[in-house]
């Protein structure tokens, strides 16, 4: 039988009631949430994206999302970009979302023109100066009192400098998968690195190598958390002068004319197309607990596991087993003598594959057939 170890405890809980540092505009975010996951398959298919998941706890990864950045920022200050084909799902997950703050693209646009849209958005019905965070919708923090501390120490620099504020997590291992900052000279003279100062980055690194990886760490630089906060103007500016796969489209949407300017604009990341060129980045270190909710092998660190390493969801037992990610849906599952497995159960349909080789299942769907691959479950066996 599972026994769940007890949550450790938000350092800055108790403090909520009285926010600890204050900015002198409301604090906007934009949530990026398009997509279906394809990485969770079988459990998320174009019926039930990713970002209705109950992955990391019992409530879905944008309801998750939207309450830890509350009472911060309050849900009808908060623009959630996806697409159309699972807007009114999300809506309906997150209905204190105003509808008019679901902002559908046209077609998957890439996070950096999601992130000129959104800052548009904000600008136009907030004010050019507003502050805002941006951040996906599929990331996991531990502490959310510490999340919300570091936005509002973020919203502080934003609000007084014409920067780039980027969330630092500090690595716990090799992650080739992940974005690196380099810290540089402090921000503020007056408040080192070592007191939780920001620095000036000297450089970001997307999806180093292995080797370069461990380097980067060795020289202490920080996992970008794909949570940065700025101002609506300065973020727009930035974009202009250092994306230029957006560069044509923008005018068109600063006149209001969307399809244009989704026409005009090629799909790139906000790493690639904004970090890796601009020189006004800064790192704000934060000890939120953040991981990335990437692929099934990454559950075994942002689940609470059992006393023999399991991370589990649902109705699950485990007898001599450890290391296993086990995610029941609809049914039972009894795990037996195993260890380093994925096993994903659902209606009419069981998954098992070690979690090695849970990180990439592109092969995998690619030699599936179509109804298998988009419509796993009830009309299928295992």
């Amino acid at each position: 039988m599972i026994v769940e170890s007890s949550p450790i405890a938000d350092p800055m809980e108790e403090f909520e009631l009285e926010p600890l540092l204050e900015t002198q505009t409301a604090l906007w975010a934009v949530v990026f949430a398009g997509g279906i996951g394809t990485r969770f398959w079988p459990l998320s298919t174009p019926k039930r994206p990713k970002q209705l998941l109950a992955l990391v706890n019992e409530r879905p990864l944008i309801v998750d999302t939207i309450e830890r950045l509350s009472p911060l920022v309050p849900a009808e200050r908060v623009l959630v970009v996806t697409s159309a084909d699972i807007a009114d799902a999300l809506h309906e997950a997150i209905p204190e979302v105003p509808r008019a703050n679901m902002l559908i693209e046209p077609r998957p646009l890439g996070t950096a023109a999601a992130l000129a849209w959104g800052a548009h958005e904000v600008a136009k019905r907030a004010g050019p100066d507003t502050v805002f965070c941006a951040l996906h919708a599929d990331l996991s923090v531990g502490f959310p009192g510490v999340f919300r501390d570091a936005l509002r120490r973020a919203a502080t620099i934003a609000s007084s400098e014409p920067v780039l504020v980027a969330l630092g997590a500090t690595p716990t291992r090799c992650e080739t998968g992940f974005g690196y900052l380099q810290p540089g000279a402090p921000f503020d003279p007056f408040i080192s690195r070592a007191e939780g100062g920001a620095c000036r980055v000297e450089h970001f690194v997307e999806k180093p190598t292995a080797v370069l990886a461990d380097t980067l760490i060795d020289k202490g630089a920080l996992w970008n958390s794909g949570i940065f906060v700025w101002r609506a103007r300065v973020v727009l500016d930035e974009l202009e002068a250092n994306t230029g796969e957006l560069q044509h489209g923008l005018p068109k949407l600063a006149a209001g004319d969307m399809s244009s300017f989704a026409e005009l604009v090629t799909s790139v990341s906000i790493d690639r197309g904004l970090l890796e060129r601009s020189r006004n980045l800064v790192v704000l270190p934060t000890e939120c607990a953040w991981d990335d909710v990437g692929t099934w092998a990454s559950l075994r660190r942002v689940r609470d596991l059992d006393d023999t390493g399991n991370g589990v969801m649902g109705h699950v037992h485990c007898v001599d087993a450890s290391g296993n990610v086990i995610h029941a849906d609809g049914c039972c599952v009894v795990a037996y003598g195993i260890s380093g497995l994925l096993v994903v159960s659902l209606d009419g349909l069981t998954f098992v594959t070690t979690l090695e080789r849970a990180t990439e299942l592109g092969p995998l769907l690619n030699s599936l057939p179509g109804s298998l691959r988009y419509n796993p479950g009830r009309n299928h066996t295992s």
